[in-house]
């Protein structure tokens, strides 16, 4: 396979779901099983990334709350702080050089700071055989 010409920008798609550190993690848990998405970046009122959430951090809060008989709690208690994220001017290799040694399987997009969109592994995957194909 050559080299490819390709950015994360020509592979992202649009995020179906976003949070906020002020939405109840119920909220939040309700809105992943509707979207059927297993993460969600967390913006604040600038559109900025500063968290993401995933299954996993929201399960692990409802097993505690659930043996404690706690209420749920907001997204920011749960969320990951520490983002990683693409640029969106990123090549599309390097980003799957990445992915390969890192955990997230999506990662938020952003330009200048802000969300403008997501890439998970399938959109690098399904980007990779189309350009073998050509």
């Amino acid at each position: 396979m050559s080299k490819i010409a390709m950015t994360v920008a020509d592979c992202m798609v649009p995020a179906r779901l976003t949070l906020t550190p002020q939405t109840t993690i119920r909220k939040a848990v309700e809105e992943m099983l509707r979207t059927q998405l297993i993460s969600a970046p967390v913006l604040d009122e600038d559109g900025r990334v500063v968290g993401y959430l995933s299954e996993q951090d929201c399960l692990r809060h409802m097993i505690s709350g659930t043996y404690y008989n706690e209420e749920s709690g907001f997204v920011s208690d749960v969320m990951q702080h520490d983002v990683l994220f693409a640029e969106a001017t990123m090549d599309i290799l390097d980003l799957a050089h990445l992915m390969c040694g890192a955990k997230p399987k999506k990662y938020p997009v952003c330009k200048d700071g802000k969300l403008i969109g997501v890439i998970n592994r399938s959109h690098i995957m399904k980007a990779l055989i189309e350009t073998s194909n050509s």
